[in-house]
């Protein structure tokens, strides 16, 4: 017999017939004549239940059926004789695929933290919680690809070792193969990475986006949707050193093209999650209240698809970050000082309670703020007339802050020579990149959306460390 899937059982009009199903125990109770098996097969949020009569099995076949034994029910599908579930299934045949011992298994049916779940993220996956995000974690990745291919885009894979820091951080992990206690060294004592594997110094990438561009002036409108590396030594929810980043790039864009591409962007992707994931945002809605049910009602977050229905219902505000600063620099919070980082003058880097100030307190809508000081922005960015802005965006989410962050790239090969003397980019390794200014170059524009700050987002979670399976972070290299 053909085993069917949990969501496609429940789903069915099978009442009546016989089923196989295959999956994992998540509770079983009963008493002396009958057995109830809640079961998952990570197909969707719901268990289905099997009433399994004592006196028909074995009982050191049921004495095996414990939390996180995974087993394979044959039987019949009846219409639910208790509340809470439409059908179940009266089982003629349970096989034990793979036992569990209950003294040992960890995810037993009770409440875990999440840093307890976080230790034990190789089975974290079987508790509703993180099934639900990894489901819409799947729905989200796949939304990504349909809507840019849809819109004629094309699929660039970018390097994940480059000999370049896109974003001149600095914070970058080495890839080498030389001897990490004797590596040979130049006459001048430095490690001569010429005998390294590459021939010369190599990291983890930062950014797909300089190799996307190179696609972007051939291709038109490419995107870049992968793994991406940083080595900063941050133990916050909202940083990780292994993320996936998307980077469209698109010739002939200039930054309000980028502005409406963005925004169309992300209104499609929440909105295919409320049409696709609903199961699974409404039980994460149901635990993030649980979870603030102590909280004044000013420090609650707002209602999880309420909050997904407010950017599809809102046009997003845009301001130049000189606005911006007026703004804040004459906010209340700013006057009583009651900010972390209080805004004093024009020229200051945004933090997440700015941002967030001005979506959640000053707007109540999605942010895009532009024309930001070029001190404080990449080197590839455009120059703007004025001298001492140039033309980047950032889209800022309620909850979030920046969710996105690009701009219109410089196409004039004089400027972007003269920007990377000042900064410090050595033109000569990017020879590469300057070629694109050097023939046929173009007006274009770009962003990059970190994956996990969306799905933070769209789940309502509140750790990063929790939307991705395996988390990496300052010492902390597990699984």
């Amino acid at each position: 017999m053909k085993r069917i899937k949990i969501k496609d059982l429940l789903q069915s009009d099978a009442v009546g017939s016989e089923v196989l199903i295959k999956g994992w125990v998540r509770t079983k109770r009963g008493s002396k004549n009958v057995n109830f098996i809640a079961m998952n097969d990570g197909s969707c949020l719901a268990n289905v239940q099997v009433v399994a009569d004592v006196n028909n099995f074995n009982e050191e076949t049921l004495k095996e059926v414990n939390t996180g034994a995974a087993l394979a029910v044959k039987g019949e599908l009846v219409a639910s004789q208790g509340s809470g579930q439409k059908v179940e299934i009266v089982a003629t045949d349970i096989e034990v695929i793979g036992g569990a011992d209950p003294d040992k298994y960890p995810i037993q049916p009770k409440k875990h933290s999440l840093e307890f779940l976080r230790e034990n993220a190789h089975l974290r996956f079987r508790t509703n919680t993180f099934s639900a995000v990894f489901r819409i974690r799947h729905a989200m990745a796949y939304a990504i690809h349909k809507y840019f291919n849809d819109k004629g885009f094309y699929y660039l894979h970018t390097p994940l070792i480059t000999g370049s820091d896109a974003e001149g951080a600095g914070q970058m992990f080495r890839v080498t193969t030389l001897d990490p206690v004797n590596p040979p060294v130049t006459e001048e004592g430095d490690v001569d990475y010429k005998q390294d594997f590459f021939g010369k110094a190599t990291n983890l990438t930062v950014s797909g986006q300089l190799e996307g561009e190179l696609g972007a002036t051939a291709l038109g409108e490419i995107y870049t949707f992968g793994p991406t590396f940083r080595a900063e030594n941050s133990n916050t929810t909202r940083h990780l050193s292994e993320f996936w980043m998307i980077e469209p790039e698109m010739a002939f864009y200039d930054l309000k093209d980028n502005m409406d591409l963005a925004e169309d962007f992300m209104k499609y992707l929440i909105q295919y999650a409320l049409d696709n994931c609903m199961e699974d945002l409404q039980f994460l809605s149901k635990r993030q209240q649980e979870e603030e049910k102590g909280k004044k009602a000013d420090e609650r977050s707002m209602e999880l698809i309420e909050k997904l229905k407010f950017i599809l219902d809102n046009d997003f505000v845009r301001l130049t970050y000189t606005e911006a600063i007026d703004i804040l620099r004459n906010s209340k919070p700013n006057k009583k000082k009651k900010f972390q980082f209080v805004i004093e003058e024009w020229g200051a880097d945004l933090q997440s309670e700015h941002e967030r100030y001005l979506v959640e307190k000053k707007f109540k809508c999605p942010v895009i703020l532009t024309d930001y000081p070029n001190e404080i922005k990449a080197f590839y960015m455009k120059q703007n007339d004025d001298g001492k802005t140039v033309a980047a965006m950032d889209v800022l989410f309620p909850g979030i802050g920046e969710i996105i962050g690009g701009s219109q790239r410089e196409e004039n090969l004089e400027k972007l020579l003269t920007r990377m003397k000042e900064m410090d980019v050595p033109a000569e390794e990017m020879d590469w990149y300057l070629d694109t200014r050097r023939f046929g170059s173009i007006p274009h524009a770009g962003f990059g959306l970190g994956f996990e700050r969306l799905l933070l987002f769209v789940t309502g979670m509140g750790n990063i460390r929790d939307v991705i399976p395996f988390p990496r972070a300052p010492k902390n290299a597990e699984f």
